[in-house]
C-alpha cells in the first residue's frame, strides 16, 4: 500500500509573509479576489491587513463575511451565490478554521455544482474538479486548515457537524504570518493551540500513521509544547513558534487522519456550540488514557517531545502517565477548563452516537463503541 502526502503548492512563513499575497495573485494572473473573513476580524482590522496589500497593488476584491464560528450549510450556500455574483476568480480565506472551512466548501461547490446541497460533501465526496484557487491566510495558530484537505460544516437542522475530506480543497497557497495572529486574545490563543496539540498527538497515534507523518507530528508536539504558554502571554517567540508548530501538525494529520478526541469535540461543538479547541483540550487527556494500551512506545516519545526528563528509565506505565500528565498540565496552565457544565445526562446517547458516526472516529488507535464514548463524555461532566 502506498502512503500519500498532500501539501500546498506554495507556502510562505514568517513575519511580513502577508505581502506575498500580491506576488502570488499576479504570478497566477488572478483578476479578482473573493475574500472570506468573519465579521469580528473585519471589525478589529485584521482583514484590513490583507486588503491593504491588495489595495497597494491595485488588485480587485470583494468581501464575504456571512460566516459563523461554526460555519453552517446556509453560510456556505449564501457564499456560493455571492461568489457567482462577484465575478471573482480566486478566494482569499482570512481567519481561523471557520473562514477557511467556509472558503473550501464554497470553492468546491462552485467547481462541482452537483454538491450544492452541501450535505453530500460529507466524508470523502467524489468531486471531479479542484476547487476555486484558494490563498489561505490563518489568523489563529491551531486549525492548520491552510494545509489540510479537511473542512467541517455544521448542520443546524440536525444538530451535528460533518467532516469533509477532499484532496480537491487544498489551498494552492498558504500565508503563515505570525503577525496576522498577534491580535488573538488569550482564550482563543489557548484553545486554538490545544487544538493544534490534539492534531499532533492524534495524528501521531492514529492507525494510518507512518514514518514521515510521525516526523511531522513529533516536531509539532515539541514546538507547540515549548511555545503555547509564551503565545498565550503574547510573547513574540511563542507566537512565532505556534505559527510554525500548528502548520507542521497540519502537514501530518491531514494525510493520516485523527481520532475520537476530535470526533467527540465536533459533537460538543454542534450540540452546545463549545469552541472546538476547548472541546479538544478537554477530551485529549481522557482519550489518551483510553487509547494508551494500543499505542506501543509512542507515549514515551510524546513525553520526551513535551520536555519530560528521564523517560528512558521509566516503565511503560510511567511514561504513558507522564505523557498524559504533561498534556493535562499544559491545558491547565493556559486556562482551559476540565469540565463542561452544559452536558446533560439525557444528551449522552445522542452525543455518543454522533461521535461514533464522525469521520474522525475510525482513525482512533482503539476502536470505541457508543457505550465507550458515553463513558468518556461522562468524565467531563
Amino acid at each position: 500500500m502506498a502512503n500519500r502526502i498532500m501539501l500546498n503548492e506554495t507556502s510562505y512563513h514568517g513575519a511580513g509573509a502577508v505581502k506575498e499575497i500580491a506576488t502570488e495573485a499576479k504570478a497566477r494572473a488572478f483578476q479578482k479576489a473573493f475574500i472570506c473573513s468573519d465579521p469580528d476580524l473585519i471589525k478589529f482590522g485584521v482583514t484590513k491587513k490583507v486588503t491593504d496589500v491588495l489595495d497597494s497593488e491595485g488588485l480587485a476584491y470583494e468581501i464575504y463575511s456571512d460566516i459563523k464560528a461554526n460555519p453552517t450549510i446556509e453560510n456556505v450556500q449564501n457564499g456560493v451565490a455571492a461568489f457567482k455574483a462577484s465575478g471573482a476568480d480566486y478566494i482569499v480565506a482570512v481567519g481561523g478554521g471557520s473562514s477557511m472551512d467556509t472558503a473550501k466548501a464554497i470553492g468546491i461547490i462552485v467547481a462541482n455544482p452537483e454538491f450544492e446541497d452541501v450535505r453530500s460533501l460529507e466524508g470523502v465526496a467524489p468531486t471531479k474538479k479542484p476547487c476555486v484557487p484558494i490563498i489561505a491566510v490563518p489568523t489563529t495558530a491551531g486549525t492548520a486548515a491552510e494545509v489540510t484537505i479537511n473542512y467541517v460544516i455544521t448542520d443546524v437542522e440536525r444538530k451535528r457537524k460533518f467532516v469533509c475530506v477532499d484532496p480537491h480543497d487544498m489551498p494552492v497557497v498558504a500565508i503563515v504570518d505570525p503577525d496576522m495572529m498577534s491580535s488573538m486574545p488569550k482564550g482563543l490563543t489557548a484553545a486554538t493551540g490545544m487544538d493544534a496539540l490534539t492534531h499532533a498527538i492524534e495524528g501521531y497515534t492514529t492507525k494510518a500513521a507512518w514514518e514521515m507523518t510521525d516526523m511531522f507530528h513529533l516536531k509539532a508536539i515539541e514546538i507547540i509544547s515549548k511555545s503555547l504558554r509564551g503565545a498565550v502571554a503574547n510573547e513574540k517567540e511563542g507566537r512565532d513558534g505556534m505559527a510554525l508548530g500548528q502548520y507542521i501538525a497540519g502537514m501530518g494529520f491531514s494525510n493520516v487522519g485523527l481520532g475520537i478526541a476530535h470526533s467527540m469535540a465536533h459533537t460538543l461543538g454542534a450540540v452546545y456550540d463549545t469552541p472546538h479547541g476547548v472541546a479538544c483540550a478537554m477530551m485529549l487527556p481522557i482519550v489518551m488514557e483510553y487509547n494508551a494500551e494500543c499505542t506501543g512506545e509512542k507515549y514515551r516519545e510524546i513525553a520526551r517531545a513535551m520536555g519530560v526528563k528521564g523517560v528512558d528509565s521509566m516503565s511503560v506505565e510511567e511514561y504513558r502517565k507522564a505523557a498524559i500528565d504533561a498534556v493535562q498540565q499544559l491545558s491547565i496552565d493556559v486556562g482551559i477548563p476540565t469540565k463542561l457544565e452544559a452536558i446533560k445526562e439525557e444528551d449522552l446517547q445522542f452525543l455518543a452516537e454522533s461521535a461514533h458516526a464522525d469521520a474522525c472516529a475510525p482513525g482512533n488507535p482503539k476502536d470505541a463503541s457508543v457505550e465507550d464514548l458515553k463513558e468518556l463524555f461522562k468524565k467531563i461532566m
